[in-house]
């Protein structure tokens, strides 16, 4: 005991020490001043103007540059000058200094022909005119989500929880909006719609029609809905930060669909499902002005895309998941009338048209792959899309005929691409990677071919360094699905030997871990190499991301089949002959930290888990997320109790580090509390590291600091 003891020691020591060329330290990964920037630098910023040229925005100095690009000659002339534009701002108000710390965020809202943007400065709504590069303050208090109506016209935003808009010819604002403060939110979110609805991120829940006269907007209701209290230790008088929160059981925000027209008068729109609790997850316009929105049932087993003809609205799609109904993107209207529509029907996601009225007309892609995102037609009836078809672990863009002929795939190199289209779909920026090669930008013609290679990122530090062999497999369960696998070995590998193995996870439904691109993870797994440790990342089937039909098995009873599917994969770890199975650790957070603390309550295939912010018990998460996947509380008891790892904590096999922010305001850290409650009355001693301050997403520079500590000194220690 005291050899090993001493070993882990030693090892935390010269793992602490100085970078030498080809080897990682701990400060190299996650350092607040020391760390370094493997992916290496950020890639130039680019976006396509209206008219095929490309903005690009770098910073000089101080100074934030806007310039344009020729994409064929690739001549570059400015946009905008920054002495300009920072004196623009400053003539309307903004001190220079706060100026130039906004220009240097970036983050524009343009108007859609590219000729004016909103910049926030210190709180204060700004508007540049490009072209004379003038600018005026639009609001001298915070407001949040604005945007230019489609012709450019006016400006609407959320000041509070209300909704307004500004005419920029004349500079008059008018309150679109009444009613909104504590508990109604108008043109807003509130934290579980954005987190589990509309995408984490943004608020804004509000949508200009076509003809620029008219906005849709959600009012939201939360009265009804219990608050929550995190409470900041961080100083002396406490701070209690109060939200409402629905967990799984709770009351949702009710939700009510509104049309205002300019001068702020709503016309509410009929709720077509009165006698039960239904969301709205969709919203927006056809191109005529058409009012569309999709609804759900409160678990989600159902979706209706509806449009509306004055306040009442036809059904024009109805789809029904096998277990439960995946939120759906809003259709993409042709010129003829017809739509496209993606449907995860058949039990892989593809794009199919329907006439006006909804009636199915032919499939456009199919096949035991899956769309991932639609960009758009042309006028000669091509549609240009991303998909998995090469690769499930890859991501590649394509074209094909509205008829379901012609499928040609534009990228060319494996691994992910990530691709932005011109207007006229005659050129696109291509962002790609692999497992082992950080992200490098090109440009690229009509049918793929390679016109410029924008940044190289020849990351040489990264490629200097002495790495393990990476490689991807694919591993059968018990019942035949083929898992995607990634395995990293350790460094000088020997296959005569026997090696520790780490092993991450999230296994949430349909979000994979094992994809062929730059991770930020590789340099831990290859610092973990290094250290005589192999990495092991093992996607069980409901997470793998091939296509709904994958997921089902799930249902009601988070944790049984994952656990299994991670337990298969062990049985071919051990077939390799090289693997310790008596020295595995598995991590993973949020619902990868539900994993590990599951995991370790339901079996006893890891000698460690290290959890961050783990769902300890689904009643404790939230509403939306989790009636999708388990349904209502008082309609599946014995799912609940099932996937409880609180009423499991007797079981722990293994030793467990917690790690959890204190304000964390997705998964509480009440669940990780309450676990380790459960496991001191078990008499299980576990480890907990708190991130005082944080939220769900460690962010600051010691967060991340003390987290990659407190597991490199856990993995020393015990594996």
């Amino acid at each position: 005991m005291f050899l090993r003891t001493l070993l882990a020691c030693l090892l935390v020591v010269t793992s602490l020490g100085a970078q030498s060329g080809d080897t990682l330290t701990l400060e190299a990964l996650s350092h607040p001043t020391q760390k370094k920037a493997w992916s290496g630098p950020a890639g130039t910023r680019l976006e396509w103007l209206p008219d095929g040229g490309l903005l690009q925005t770098r910073r000089d100095g101080e100074k934030t540059v806007l310039s344009r690009v020729d994409p064929g000659t690739w001549e570059t002339k400015p946009f905008l000058d920054a002495a300009r534009l920072e004196k623009a701002l400053e003539a309307a108000g903004a001190a220079i200094p706060k100026a130039q710390t906004a220009l240097g965020r970036g983050g524009f809202v343009w108007n859609e022909a590219r000729s004016a943007f909103l910049v926030d400065v210190a709180d204060a709504l700004y508007l540049v005119e490009a072209a004379s590069a003038t600018a005026r303050c639009l609001s001298k208090t915070k407001v949040d989500e604005p945007t230019f109506s489609p012709d450019g016209a006016q400006v609407a935003f959320l000041r509070g929880n209300d909704l307004y808009r500004q005419d920029v010819a004349t500079g008059t604002e008018t309150r679109l909006t009444q009613g909104g403060g504590e508990t109604v939110f108008n043109g807003r979110l509130d934290w579980v719609y954005q987190e589990e609805v509309y995408g984490r991120g943004s608020f804004r829940a509000y949508w200009w029609a076509p003809d620029s006269r008219r906005l849709a907007y959600l009012s939201l209701d939360e009265t009804k809905v219990p608050v929550f209290t995190l409470m900041d230790d961080r100083s002396q008088p406490q701070k209690p930060l109060k939200a409402r929160y629905p967990k799984a059981g709770d009351p949702n925000p009710t939700a009510r669909l509104g049309v205002v027209d300019l001068a702020g008068k709503t016309t509410w729109m009929e709720d077509p499902h009165a006698d039960q609790e239904t969301l709205i997850v969709q919203v927006g316009w056809d191109p005529k002005g058409r009012l569309l929105a999709s609804l759900q049932d409160r678990i989600q087993s159902w979706l209706e895309l509806r449009a509306y003809e004055g306040t009442s609205a036809k059904v024009l799609i109805r789809e029904s998941g096998q277990a439960w109904q995946e939120r759906l993107p809003l259709p993409l209207w042709l010129p003829d009338g017809s739509f496209l529509w993606e449907s995860g029907r058949t039990g892989n996601h593809h794009v199919y048209r329907h006439d006006r009225d909804g009636k199915p007309l032919s499939a456009v892609t199919a096949g035991p792959w899956d769309v991932r995102k639609v960009h758009g037609v042309t006028p000669a009836g091509q549609l240009f899309f991303d998909a998995t078809e090469r690769s499930p672990i890859g991501l590649d863009t394509y074209r094909i005929g509205l008829d379901g002929k012609g499928l040609t795939r534009l990228t060319s190199q494996p691994g992910t691409h990530r691709v932005r289209f011109n207007a006229t779909y005659t050129q696109f920026l291509d962002t790609w990677s692999d497992l082992q090669t950080p992200p490098r930008q090109s440009l690229h013609g009509a049918t793929g071919q390679s016109l410029r290679l924008i940044d190289a990122n020849p990351a040489t530090e990264w490629q200097a360094l002495k790495r393990g062999r990476v490689s991807f497999q694919q591993v059968k369960t018990r019942d035949g699905f083929p898992m995607e696998t990634l395995l990293v070995l350790p460094v000088d590998f020997d296959p005569a030997r026997k090696y520790p193995v780490f092993q991450y996870t999230y296994s949430g439904p349909g979000a994979p871990s094992v994809r062929d691109a730059w991770s930020r993870e590789m340099p831990w797994y290859q610092f973990l190499a290094q250290h005589g440790i192999a990495t092991w990342i093992c996607d069980n089937r409901s997470a793998s991301g091939k296509g709904p039909a994958s997921t089902t098995g799930i249902h009601r009873n988070l944790g049984a089949q994952e656990l299994q599917d991670l337990l298969d994969g062990h049985a071919w770890l051990k077939a390799q002959g090289w693997a310790d199975m008596d020295r595995l650790c598995l991590e993973g957070w949020s619902y990868g930290g539900f994993m590990v603390t599951y995991a370790l309550t339901h079996s006893k295939g890891w000698k460690l888990g290290i959890a961050g912010a783990p769902v300890t018990d689904w009643s404790l998460y939230d509403s939306i997320y989790t009636e999708r996947y388990m349904g209502l509380p008082t309609d599946n008891k014995e799912g609940y109790a099932a996937s409880s790892v609180l009423k499991a904590a007797a079981q722990l096999s293994g030793r467990l580090l917690v790690l959890h922010g204190t304000l964390d305001d997705n998964v509480h850290p009440q669940n990780s509390i309450m676990l380790i409650d459960a496991l001191q009355k078990a008499g299980h001693p576990t480890q907990l590291v708190l991130l005082p301050g944080s939220d769900h997403s460690p962010r600051a520079p010691q967060h991340g600091w003390a987290r990659t500590q407190a597991m490199w000194e856990f993995l020393s220690k015990y594996l």
